[in-house]
């Protein structure tokens, strides 16, 4: 199905808009874009400024790097430790390297209310074990690398944009999400959003400003780098063109709840260098049912030791 609808706006390319300013020669946000950075949300430990030389930001990258990969090693994934140390270093804007990716405030910290910054330290509750539909979506490679906003550790994940005279596609290669983004419309009925919310959009000018609602609760917190985006938040992202391989990426979180004051984050996606391909990750077909079965075991060997006592 997804193949279908990208397809077929791939097959209305003569109509969107920035085929039109391509045709042109300008700038278009539309084709393949590689993300490949270690992202720090925040202002990292030993960063003296929001813009850094490149010997510090290989140091500053090396340390967040190594912090993610142990993180992902705890975790039994052998093959993101490898990943992560593979990037492309700090993010890039303008040529040059980034320590962070939130611009304002100045200082580089997230506004997060007393509370939403204590959640981010209390550790996870005790997952369930009693039905498929109590297991994280993770499990059945349902990442949410499509959700907005698009911000997500380094894989050599690449993302793809194809627009339309009315809708704009998001298809991230990492997870194989496909976000449709409605142009110059109202959200649709809330019987209508997938788990990647409800996107509308417009075009000031070359800029394409998108905003998210709706997004699971349930996915409220986003790893590496951590960020927060509850079910009652609003994303507000921008796609702004600033060169022929380079796309300034801006965006924002409104929540009351979570956030006591705005920010603004951005960093440069660039052109990608190889088409993107079929992201092969197995969605949990006999991993989900074995997890439950195990836990069944455990209740029944939990009987059998009581009634032994």
């Amino acid at each position: 199905m997804r193949f279908a609808i990208t397809a077929g706006l791939l097959a209305c390319a003569c109509m969107f808009p920035s085929a039109t300013l391509a045709q042109a020669g300008k700038r278009t946000i539309d084709g393949d874009w590689a993300i490949n950075f270690t992202i720090p949300m925040e202002t990292p430990a030993g960063a003296t400024a929001l813009v850094v030389p490149e010997a510090e930001a290989k140091v500053l990258a090396a340390k967040v790097g190594a912090a993610l990969a142990a993180e992902f090693a705890a975790d039994l994934d052998p093959e993101l430790p490898m990943l992560v140390e593979h990037s492309d270093g700090l993010p890039i804007v303008r040529g040059q390297r980034r320590s962070r990716v939130v611009i304002q405030p100045a200082d580089g910290i997230l506004p997060y209310t007393p509370e939403a910054r204590k959640s981010l330290s209390d550790p996870p509750p005790p997952g369930s074990y009693d039905n498929p539909e109590q297991r994280p979506n993770a499990e059945r490679c349902l990442v949410g690398s499509g959700q907005a906003p698009l911000v997500n550790f380094s894989l050599d994940s690449q993302i793809q944009i194809v627009a339309t005279a009315d809708h704009v596609a998001i298809h991230s290669e990492y997870g194989d999400d496909v976000r449709i983004i409605a142009l110059n419309k109202p959200h649709a009925p809330k019987a209508l959003w997938s788990r990647l919310g409800s996107s509308i959009g417009h075009w000031e000018g070359e800029t394409l400003v998108v905003e998210t609602i709706g997004m699971p609760d349930s996915d409220r917190v986003r790893l590496a780098p951590t960020l927060l985006v509850s079910g009652d938040a609003k994303v507000v992202e921008r796609f702004t063109p600033i060169s022929d391989r380079e796309m300034l990426y801006q965006f924002t979180v409104v929540d009351p709840k979570t956030f006591s004051g705005p920010w603004l984050a951005e960093f440069s996606w660039f052109r990608a260098r190889t088409p993107i391909y079929e992201h092969a990750c197995h969605e949990g077909n006999y991993s989900l049912r074995n997890i439950l079965l195990g836990a069944r075991q455990q209740e029944e060997d939990a009987k059998a030791g009581g009634a032994a006592r």
